[in-house]
């Protein structure tokens, strides 16, 4: 039996990427939440995680809405202009 391909939707792209802390920033075009799982993609980035925690203004939040930007820890090296989808 095959199985259904994942369903992507793009909620925002990274703008800008801490090296010395790990932590990805992105602006959102859509919703996004803790417990979310991600996939951010680019051209030589393929990265899939859960959202543990994420912060708006160096403050933790739950959840952030399009046209905000939130700081997110990443597992690897994320670049400008990566594309971020949630995946569901």
């Amino acid at each position: 039996m095959e199985e259904a391909p994942v369903e992507k939707k793009l909620v925002g792209k990274i703008s800008h990427y801490f090296t010395n802390i790990g932590v990805g920033v992105i602006e959102l075009s859509d919703e996004l939440k803790v417990g979310d799982r991600i996939s951010i993609e680019g051209a030589t980035t393929n990265l899939q995680q859960t959202i543990n925690s994420m912060e708006i203004e160096h403050e933790n939040v739950q959840s952030a809405s399009a046209g905000q930007s939130i700081g997110l820890k990443v597992e690897q090296r994320v670049r400008e202009g990566d594309l971020v989808y949630k995946l569901g």
